[in-house]
């Protein structure tokens, strides 16, 4: 496909500085932007050359960057779990109000394709199922099985359950604020696309790791916070039994399946499960950094966290059909290297501010 001009929110980021160099690469004109919110980024951060520090919630700084744009490439959100319920400001504020203002912008400049960052995180728990019992909808796991070590879930006739992969309709139950947050995201942008006749790939990111990952902070994905007790010569901490069940993907094939989404464009609202394909468990990725570091190996807690999902790993078919999207770095190779790649320095100790 020839060049497009593509606005990128976001491009300063973790993901967003991996989805530029991909985009450029590929020989699309990009437009860069990022607020550079100093719990992402440190109290004194700059805007990387080039990239224009804008808030996407300002409509009228939107309106004098979106003349000529052919798609928007979403990555702007602030991210991770929500540490506090003081936390669900900020995700509202950056993550829904900035999606429906950069909406109502893109309708003004009669631009009508969005690239969405999504999330996994909108489906909550994954699927289940019992030999005897078949497919189970779950609910939240007991807290006295939680605290007897009974991590799995169990059907009615006390069956133990199995895991099995989430496509794209599996019912959306967020548990935290970020997943909330996420889901209303998606929500904006298809009511936009709706409203408008536009078109929305809302790309549903499972784990992402990689270089320049942020480092350990409440807000930090499971891999960067295992690999920095490793740094510093102390054990990967481990909850439950490690056995929760993930499908984590690298911050390279993120990139891939976003250049895909923008260079393909898809009728509507589509949602597309953006992951490896290859699940491991989370002490899986904790054993294989710690080898890879010839660190300490992983401690198992038995501890755990209230809301913890258990397992949710993804089908990735519907990506591969819809973009030829099929993700190259097998996770466990993947982690081996990022064992020494460089992390993020990051002051994310909170959520920003309103």
């Amino acid at each position: 496909m020839s060049g497009m001009r593509v606005l990128l929110t976001g491009a300063a980021g973790f993901i967003g500085s991996h989805v530029y160099r991909a985009l450029t690469g590929a020989g699309h004109e990009v437009v860069p932007i990022d607020l550079m919110v100093p719990a992402a980024h440190g109290p004194d951060a700059t805007a990387p050359p080039g990239v224009a520090r804008i808030d996407v919630r300002d409509g009228a700084a939107l309106d004098g960057v979106l003349r000529g744009i052919d798609v928007v490439c979403h990555q702007a959100a602030v991210v991770g779990a929500g540490v506090s319920a003081q936390d669900a400001p900020a995700y509202a504020s950056h993550n829904d109000v900035g999606t429906a203002v950069l909406c109502a912008a893109m309708d003004r400049a009669g631009c009508r394709r969005l690239v969405l960052a999504s999330s996994m995180v909108v489906y909550g728990e994954g699927r289940y199922f019992g030999q005897r019992c078949g497919r189970v909808e779950v609910a939240s796991r007991r807290p006295e099985d939680l605290a007897a070590g009974i991590f799995e879930y169990r059907g009615p006739d006390g069956e133990s359950l199995t895991w099995d992969t989430v496509d794209e309709d599996a019912p959306l139950r967020p548990r935290s604020l970020y997943a909330a947050s996420k889901l209303a995201q998606e929500n904006y942008a298809a009511a936009w696309a709706a409203a408008t006749g536009s078109t929305v790939a809302a790309l549903r990111y499972h784990n992402v790791f990689g270089p320049d990952m942020p480092r350990d902070t409440p807000y930090s994905g499971v891999a960067a916070i295992f690999r920095s007790a490793l740094e510093v010569g102390q054990p990967p901490r481990v909850f439950e039994d490690g056995g929760q069940m993930r499908d984590f993907v690298h911050v390279a094939d993120i990139a891939a399946a976003n250049l895909a989404a923008v260079e393909r464009p898809l009728p509507g609202f589509q949602a597309l499960n953006i992951s490896s394909g290859r699940p491991i468990s989370i002490l899986e990725v904790a054993a294989t950094l710690a080898v890879a570091r010839g660190g300490p190996e992983p401690v198992v807690t038995g501890g755990y966290r209230a809301g913890d999902v258990r397992h949710i790993v993804a089908d990735p078919g519907r990506a591969a059909r819809a973009l030829g999207f099929v993700a190259t770095v097998d996770p466990l190779d993947g982690l081996a290297r990022f064992a020494f790649e460089p992390l993020r320095e990051s002051a994310g100790v909170c959520a920003p501010s309103v």
